[in-house]
């Protein structure tokens, strides 16, 4: 299909409006010039990790959204939007996998160029790290109000939106662990086990980060069912 001759009508730069409405010369011009590279791989690295910062933007920007939605009740809405931040971890979580391909002694060079620059300072991460903590107290206060304990939630009805938001709270709890896991996974392929990285930590270190969880009375709940219905224990009335 030949190339549309009409002119472009938004304002900014490019020949096109495509050009315009993306930005492509900057998004474009944000990686290092095959000039400056010490390795060709470091457009490879900057690339996925930039990218990375784009989809950490879209989750914290769904997040709040969706803290918006459950400040005003919306339990339905604030689920959906939660569905697709999750999806977006995912997406991070899979363009991470091209990194096993970085020969180690390709990433030994451009190591280099990282100064101290590491994954931790991922302002995409803090921001997200705040919308979680906003969510998970939105959320638990919400119950409160209520008068119901994340553990009443799971006794009721699979059905109700509250509860299926709690499930997909947990649901992208999980992306975040798969994420890391992956994360974790690449680091010891490409730099090995028992060394330290750009910011002198511990590589090995990072699975400990895996079984942190960013709504942590969600999972404490199903301790508590499961320890209820042992053999033994006392059985607890469900609230109506």
């Amino acid at each position: 299909m030949p190339v549309s001759s009409l002119p472009a009508v938004l304002p900014g730069t490019g020949g096109t409006d495509y050009a315009r409405y993306m930005r492509t010369d900057e998004l474009l011009a944000l990686q290092k010039s095959p000039v400056d590279w010490v390795h060709p791989d470091e457009l490879l690295f900057q690339i996925v990790h930039q990218s990375s910062e784009l989809w950490l933007k879209l989750t914290r920007s769904l997040l709040s959204r969706a803290l918006t939605h459950l400040s005003a009740g919306q339990a339905g809405a604030a689920e959906l939007l939660v569905h697709r931040a999750a999806e977006a971890l995912r997406l991070i979580t899979e363009h991470l996998r091209i990194l096993r391909s970085l020969p180690p002694a390709h990433f030994a060079v451009i190591r280099r160029a990282l100064g101290n620059g590491s994954g931790f300072e991922s302002p995409g991460w803090r921001l997200l790290r705040s919308a979680t903590t906003e969510l998970d107290i939105a959320f638990s206060r919400l119950l409160s109000s209520l008068r119901l304990t994340p553990a009443d939630l799971y006794r009721g009805q699979p059905s109700d939106p509250l509860y299926r938001l709690a499930e997909a709270l947990v649901a992208f709890d999980e992306r975040i662990a798969l994420w890391r896991t992956e994360h974790y996974s690449v680091a010891t392929r490409v730099i090995g086990q028992g060394v330290l990285g750009t910011r002198h930590t511990p590589v090995d270190s990072l699975p400990a980060l895996i079984a942190h969880r960013r709504f942590p009375t969600l999972w404490e709940a199903r301790t508590a069912l499961t320890q209820t219905s042992s053999p033994g224990a006392c059985p607890r009335r469900v609230q109506p």
